[in-house]
Order: C-alpha cells, then sequence, then structure tokens
C-alpha cells in the first residue's frame, strides 16, 4: 500500500514540476493549453505531498466484488449500434457495424511497471485476447491509465486504425507498430474512418510518461460521428470554455462520456471536479452523459465510489440522463436502457446516510 501511494505522489509531483500552462498550443517544443495560464511551484507540490500522506479514506477501494457483465463474441457479432463500458475510460462501441476502442487499457496496473502502482478494482469485461478485430482505436493522450503499451501490442494484429493527438502515435511506432495503421492529429483536425467521422477536439490537460518527457505529446478529446449517433469522448480534462465552443461547433450530442473522477481541488485545472463535469456535458449540449475514468483504479483521494454518487445528485439538480451501466453491460443505442446504482449493491445501503460525500464545489458562472 506504501508503494502505490508513493508511486501515485511521483506521478503527480513529476506532472506539477515546471508544469506551465499558456495561449498557445505549441511553444519552444512542448504542447499547452489554450484556456488556463497555471503554474504549480513547490508550495503545491509540498500541499499535494501533504494532501496524499494525511489522507484518511472510508473506502479506497470496493469493500466487495465489482459485478462485472462478459462481453461476448456473439454480443459484438450484431448490427445494432452500441456501447460497452470496459472500465476507467475504456468504451467499446459498434457504431453502423463498425467496432471503435477508446484509451484501451487492459493490464492490472496502470503503472509504468506491474509490480507496483495503481491495481484494478475489477477485470475487464473482455480479454484482449477474445476482444475480435477492431476498426478504430482512439487514444485521448499517453498517460498510463490512458496508453497501456502491453494492451496495444497485444491488439495491434487485430486493429485496422489506431488514431492519436500529436506524437501520441510516434510512442506506439517505437513500440513495434506499424506506422501506416497510425494517424496522428492536431486539435480540430478531421478524418473520416470506415464511414465514421473523428474530430480531435480540445482538452485541457498535459502529457508524459516520465520526468523528462513532459507535454512533448498532445492530448485530446474525441467527437465521434455515425450517420445516426453523435458521441464525445472527453479523455482527461479540466473543466475549460472549450466545452462550449465543442458543443456549439458539433452538438448536441446523443452521449457525452466525460471524466468524472481522480479529481481534487489541488488539481482542478486538469481532472474536472464533478460540477465541472457536469457542466462539461451542459455546455457540449449532450442528451445522456456517462462518467467515466472512476471504478477501476484508485488514483485520487476520494472514496472510489465519490465520483458516482456526486455525479448522480448534480444530474437530478441538471435534469439530466445518467448512464451508470454495470462493466460490460451493453447500452443500445437505439433504446438506451436504464441503468442501476450499482456501486450502492457494492458497499451496501449504510454507505448513503445523507452528508456522506464531501459536496466541494465550484462556480461557472
Amino acid at each position: 500500500m506504501k508503494r502505490n501511494i508513493a508511486i501515485g505522489i511521483g506521478v503527480i509531483v513529476m506532472a506539477a514540476a515546471g508544469y506551465k500552462f499558456t495561449s498557445s498550443n505549441n511553444v519552444e517544443g512542448k504542447f499547452v493549453n489554450t484556456d488556463t495560464s497555471y503554474e504549480t511551484g513547490a508550495a503545491n507540490i509540498w500541499e499535494i505531498t501533504k494532501a496524499y500522506v494525511k489522507a484518511n479514506r472510508v473506502t479506497p477501494t470496493p469493500s466487495t466484488q465489482i459485478p462485472v457483465l462478459p462481453v461476448t463474441a456473439k454480443q459484438l457479432a450484431e448490427e445494432h449500434d452500441a456501447m460497452f463500458r470496459l472500465g476507467h475510460s475504456t468504451i467499446l462501441m459498434r457504431l453502423d457495424g463498425k467496432l471503435i476502442l477508446t484509451d484501451p487499457v487492459l493490464s492490472e496496473r496502470a503503472s509504468p511497471v506491474q509490480w507496483a502502482g495503481p491495481k484494478r478494482f475489477h477485470e475487464s469485461p473482455i480479454s484482449g485476447e477474445d476482444l475480435p478485430e477492431i476498426d478504430v482505436v482512439v487514444i485521448s493522450h499517453d498517460h498510463y491509465d490512458h496508453l497501456d503499451k502491453d494492451a496495444i501490442k497485444l491488439l495491434d494484429g487485430k486493429v485496422k486504425q489506431f488514431l492519436t493527438p500529436l506524437k501520441v502515435g510516434q510512442r506506439m511506432i517505437e513500440w513495434g507498430v506499424n506506422p501506416d495503421k497510425v494517424v496522428e492529429m492536431d486539435w480540430w483536425d478531421e478524418i473520416s474512418v470506415a464511414g465514421i467521422k473523428f474530430v480531435a477536439t480540445p482538452a485541457q490537460h498535459f502529457s508524459g510518461r516520465g520526468v523528462f518527457d513532459r507535454d512533448q505529446t498532445l492530448w485530446a478529446s474525441w467527437v465521434i460521428q455515425s450517420k445516426q449517433r453523435n458521441l464525445f469522448f472527453s479523455g482527461d480534462s479540466g473543466y475549460f470554455k472549450g466545452f462550449k465552443e465543442i458543443g456549439e461547433k458539433f452538438g448536441p450530442f446523443d452521449v457525452t462520456m466525460v471524466e468524472t473522477g481522480a479529481y481534487n481541488e489541488l488539481w482542478s485545472d486538469i481532472h474536472m471536479m464533478p460540477e465541472g463535469s457536469m457542466q462539461a456535458h451542459l455546455d457540449l449540449t449532450g442528451s445522456h452523459m456517462m462518467p467515466i475514468h472512476n471504478g477501476t483504479f484508485d488514483l485520487s483521494l476520494h472514496d472510489w465510489y465519490e465520483p458516482f454518487e456526486r455525479v448522480l445528485s448534480l444530474a437530478k439538480e441538471n435534469d439530466v440522463t445518467l448512464l451508470t451501466p454495470k462493466f460490460g453491460q451493453e447500452i443500445t443505442l437505439d433504446n438506451i436502457p436504464q441503468t442501476s446504482l450499482w456501486w450502492r449493491e457494492v458497499e451496501g445501503e449504510k454507505t448513503w446516510e445523507e452528508g456522506k460525500i464531501a459536496q466541494n464545489t465550484l462556480s461557472f458562472n
């Protein structure tokens, strides 16, 4: 446990050191955000370290086994449009008969090594070996909980096309992926693959897989449009005005898959709080909202189920239809089903006392 906490602190501290956002997209060889000028100095690093050391959570990991519904080859061979949440930010979609996979992370740990670091709460509903041929894999950025080297190498032989932000594809090519299968895209670039339109859209985040490669690759959110569906995938982001611009250009969306997890006030500019996630959905003019980036890894200081509870409350306040499928549950897009509050079954009703979840709200007025 101490080793995992140390790695967690190390990831945050490495990210914070020399961390700066300015107004253009690329400055002196490093990618930057467009909306927020933000720097983290030694004082902030110290505050983050103290927060990790002093954290006293009741339920950082699930008390009992998380329910996982197996995804079968028979299900994936069908033709109707559908979505399956496999974990964290890994979503398998079938649109117009084509299979699309976002940020495939299948390893046991989201870490540079598999003997330490954040460990999965649950198995993937389908293994990499059992996945069929994938038409398109979409990557949001190069962090370990979104770009899994072992998963990329495992899936390489069955993936027709990889779409990545600028310079992320180069990492995959270095791992042995055929360059002909990799397309790197800048913000607002568009491409049509197998009849599906993909747009790399802005996000407010950062990149890097080590101490010396900070912000050398781009990060992005994605618009995915088929003949009948319009979907949004946030990747990782702080809340920023770019969501409204994306909504104005490409909305309304049938489903928004929005980061809601691994947040904290200390780093809310790069991982939005639940209030920011809800506002992003509203800015995007979405119909259904699927909160992602939660329920699979312990990457912050909140209890594992807190993101679900907080966004559930916000959805009720804003009259938003929330999708919280069990991992592996099929979401048919022709007739979107009602989903359950499955995390309460894991922890038991005693957890849901009034005032149990801290409401550290942010204002967007």
